[in-house]
């Protein structure tokens, strides 16, 4: 049986107390979903802004990767919970131009896009990762 191992990084918001940033069991490293708060300050990224917050997001699920010993070049499965349809394509742009230079194989990970109501009514997006190492 493989170990179950919890993923942590200043480098990413500290998350709710009832799950951790990652998780990692063997060769399968679960991102949590990740929202644009800025590490360093604790703030908001990008308030109204759905591009900002979204490269926000990317970065501090860079960071947990990071901290897991992955990349985006492990990442499998990329699922995005967005507030707004209409804020769609700012959205795709903003990770595709995220994504583009940090995919090295040129193999964009899967994604799912969902239109939901998230906890916060500032938040416009949430993004979570599943990885696979090695």
């Amino acid at each position: 049986m493989s170990t179950r191992t919890a993923i942590a990084t200043d480098r990413a918001p500290a998350p709710l107390p009832l799950f951790p940033q990652g998780l990692r069991q063997g060769q399968l490293l679960q991102v949590s979903g990740q929202i644009a708060t800025d590490p360093a300050t604790g703030e908001l990224h990008g308030p109204g802004d759905v591009a900002a917050q979204t490269e926000q997001t990317l970065r501090n699920i860079e960071a947990i990767l990071a901290a897991g010993g992955a990349s985006f070049d492990d990442v499998v499965m990329l699922r995005v919970y967005l507030v707004d349809r209409t804020h769609f394509g700012t959205m795709n742009e903003a990770y595709g131009q995220f994504l583009g230079s940090r995919v090295t194989s040129g193999v964009l990970p899967g994604r799912t896009t969902v239109i939901v109501g998230l906890p916060r009514e500032d938040l416009l997006v949430e993004i979570d990762a599943l990885a696979v190492i090695g």
